[in-house]
């Protein structure tokens, strides 16, 4: 199935003019990993960025656990909205995204908040301890089945979980590869767990949010 175009281009560009600038240290940050990464576009983007700030800071949350660093856009952007005793534990198994993700946390006032995991997710989530106010889900999508079971232990009542990709360019309408089936077996898995109450956002490519009851 060809690749859907879910926003137009011109929208697109249109909402993130409109959207607050992140300081220019994102800018760099953007720069180095269209540059060094193999497949850059994984990087959230400034609306999605902004909008994960957002969830953290209105959400209130003290804690936050993200499932796939990359280059540490996401982590760092959330990281801004924890206060200043806030604590973000992000999960990554590239060793050399995680460098470039360590190397810009360590300019940033914010960076002292993010803990960097670097190994296997499902392993990392066996070693720690809830509750978290709000996940964040973006990593391999065969494993967000088992990435949710794992997570939503951990999460308080009330907690938030932000899971991305997931409509995933438009596949899940007729799913046909492998991850095309796992992001429709979880977003059908979602939806049906009597935990949560959940929204599916057209957000860039997909966002799933779900309430822990």
């Amino acid at each position: 199935m060809p690749k859907l175009t879910l926003v137009p281009p011109e929208i697109e560009e249109y909402a993130h003019a409109h959207t607050t600038a992140p300081a220019p240290l994102f800018e760099e940050l953007r720069e180095i990993t269209y540059a060094q990464m193999a497949s850059p576009q994984m990087q959230v983007g400034r609306v999605e960025g902004t909008f994960l700030r957002f969830l953290v800071a209105l959400s209130g949350a003290r804690r936050v656990l993200e499932i796939g660093t990359f280059t540490g856009y996401s982590a760092l952007m959330m990281a801004e909205g924890l206060p200043d005793d806030g604590e973000l534990v992000t999960c990554d198994i590239n060793p050399k995204a995680a460098e470039v993700a360590r190397s810009f946390f360590a300019r940033s006032p914010h960076g002292r908040k993010i803990q960097l995991r670097l190994g296997p997710a499902l392993e990392t989530l066996k070693t720690l301890e809830g509750p978290f106010d709000l996940a964040f889900i973006d990593a391999d999508k065969g494993s967000y089945g088992a990435y949710w079971d794992a997570v939503l232990p951990l999460l308080r009542p009330g907690g938030l979980v932000v899971a991305d990709n997931v409509l995933w360019s438009g596949r899940v309408l007729q799913p046909e590869a492998t991850d095309d089936h796992a992001i429709v077996t979880f977003n059908a898995k979602v939806a049906a767990d009597p935990r949560v109450e959940q929204v599916l956002l057209t957000v860039r490519d997909g966002m799933m949010l779900a309430r822990k009851r």
